[in-house]
């Protein structure tokens, strides 16, 4: 089980150090890659015209363009609240970017009141995302809201 409070504590500090977006989440994708368990893709998706550009991550290619409404990021680009996924082969219009993936978890950043990015987290196992990992994910995304120069 991952423990968040050492997580968020290693995030804040490599934030300190450098608040600049791409280098940040290039870290902090790093980061969450190392310190969960059972990952197969950990990163950002920015918003760019409307659309899901992908950014700063670590795993296989990724799909580079996401539309709004398309799959579980550009779900979450539309409703701006975290979506957990148990099994991606459920999810309604899943975008298979890796074949592997069987769980996702996509949730929405913001800056000055308006959605710039989405974190996503993706999984080899079906169910590897809990409520625990939702709650705090969603505080890490809290602390790159604060942190963060876009």
């Amino acid at each position: 089980m991952t423990n968040y409070d050492i997580l968020l504590k290693q995030a804040t500090e490599l934030l300190e150090s450098e608040p600049w977006c791409i280098a940040a989440l290039s870290n902090i994708s790093s980061l969450i890659m190392t310190s969960l368990k059972d990952l197969n893709w950990a990163g950002f998706y920015l918003v760019r015209n409307s659309v899901l550009t992908v950014g700063p991550f670590q795993g296989k290619p990724a799909c580079i363009h996401i539309q709004p409404g398309k799959g579980v990021c550009g779900t979450v680009l539309l409703k701006d609240e975290t979506v957990l996924v148990p099994d991606v082969h459920e999810f309604p219009g899943h975008i298979a970017c890796d074949s592997a993936s069987n769980s996702e978890i996509v949730v929405p950043i913001h800056s000055n009141g308006k959605l710039v990015a989405v974190l996503d987290i993706d999984s080899p196992l079906t169910n590897r995302f809990s409520a625990t990992d939702k709650a705090g994910l969603e505080k890490l995304v809290r602390l790159l809201e604060e942190k963060l120069v876009w």
